[in-house]
């Protein structure tokens, strides 16, 4: 049993140490807001916070997340967070939607570090969220937004 800390709540996982965290997130603990997209690790659909950094879930093993803060989609509630959400709503960003948790998550962590990103380090934060649905631009827009909003 490996003892996971994730939203602000802890957990008992019964899981092979070198078991992806997506899947203890997704499959155990039944948090679904956190998507698979290629398990490789290049999407970006997979990104969790552990210790408030951005990192894909996908490729990291459960036993590395022990003893350490994750965070999922569904525990992100802290000013930065609620500015993205509301941003991403306003802005219209998502169209099917499938990477928008990992977007949220990526652009979180950007604005927390950088609370006036320029559109340069909009994109490098960004450069591993594939979108399918191509709205770049708009989650650039909301990024900015909800830079605007937090000051």
């Amino acid at each position: 049993m490996l003892q996971l800390t994730i939203n602000n709540k802890s957990y008992q996982v019964d899981a092979s140490p070198d078991m992806p965290l997506l899947w203890a997130i997704r499959d155990i603990v039944g948090l679904t807001g956190t998507k698979f997209g290629c398990g490789i690790a290049q999407c970006g659909a997979c990104t969790v916070h552990i210790d408030g950094s951005p990192v894909r879930s996908c490729s990291f093993p459960v036993a590395a997340a022990v003893g350490k803060k994750i965070t999922t989609i569904e525990g992100l509630n802290e000013k930065v967070g609620a500015a993205i959400q509301k941003a991403w709503i306003e802005l219209q960003v998502p169209q099917c939607g499938y990477c928008q948790s990992g977007q949220i998550m990526s652009a979180t962590a950007l604005l927390r570090n950088k609370p006036n990103p320029t559109d340069a380090d909009i994109d490098a934060a960004m450069q591993g969220n594939l979108c399918r649905c191509g709205t770049y631009q708009r989650v650039r827009s909301a990024i900015h937004r909800a830079a605007e909003m937090i000051k």
